[in-house]
């Protein structure tokens, strides 16, 4: 019976061996915030975004894909266009570490085993989790580091589009939103409490920040059979 399950094992793991195509590599851009203090701009990267990401090409059509990526949000409330937040004057700089998981689906069939040239739009989206400072505002508008930091979870909406080129090497520039289940990345909801009262702008409205850049991956793996899935 042992021998029997190694056998089958073998035989299973040559199976998905054959059947995968991998992709990783690095991805760079910039970062910007969208919530209750600074500019109201969508995209309008002010800091740099760097991490890694890695795909499982399951099929001509989707991939399996995952990411971390580091950056700084940095806000101003002098460089918004409403003049009460001009007024007002908040701004921070807090770090963010966002890990993510999902499904990426290309516009048209993406096989890497073809010998022509090739390249497609794609979207993905998934779940993030985003790990930040707390910090919050006291009434006079000071910034208070609360020595602490929470997780911020999330979807990703990503609009892009990769190119090969090289046998072994993707191209990609992306631009992706990411909305939250939280309004504490701006301080505007402070983490604790007993600090409600430093709570301020829109309460019903959760935070978004966007990671705008381009991805290069190094793809290796056989020739795949997509007949399974």
């Amino acid at each position: 019976m042992r021998y029997l399950l190694l056998f089958l094992l073998g035989v299973f793991g040559s199976q998905i061996t054959n059947a995968q195509i991998y992709e990783f590599g690095v991805f760079a851009g910039g970062s910007n915030f969208i919530g209750d203090v600074g500019a109201t701009n969508y995209i309008s990267p002010n800091q740099l975004a760097i991490g890694g990401i890695v795909k499982w090409n399951r099929s001509p059509r989707h991939a399996f894909r995952a990411s971390l990526i580091y950056s700084n949000l940095e806000v101003d409330d002098r460089k918004s266009d409403d003049p009460r937040r001009i007024q007002r004057g908040y701004g921070f700089r807090s770090g963010i570490l966002e890990a993510s998981l999902g499904l990426e689906f290309t516009f048209f069939d993406w096989n890497l085993h073809e010998l022509t040239p090739k390249g497609t739009p794609y979207l993905y989206t998934g779940i993030t989790a985003a790990n930040h400072e707390n910090f919050f505002f006291d009434n006079n508008g000071t910034l208070t580091q609360e020595n602490t930091s929470s997780w911020a979870y999330g979807i990703p909406m990503v609009f892009g589009y990769k190119q090969v080129i090289s046998p072994h090497f993707i191209l990609a520039a992306e631009i992706g939103a990411r909305f939250t289940f939280s309004d504490e990345l701006d301080g505007s909801v402070p983490d604790a409490d007993f600090r409600e009262q430093f709570s301020f702008g829109n309460t019903n409205s959760n935070d978004w920040y966007v990671f705008s850049g381009i991805t290069l991956t190094y793809t290796f793996g056989q020739k795949p059979c997509y007949c399974d899935f």
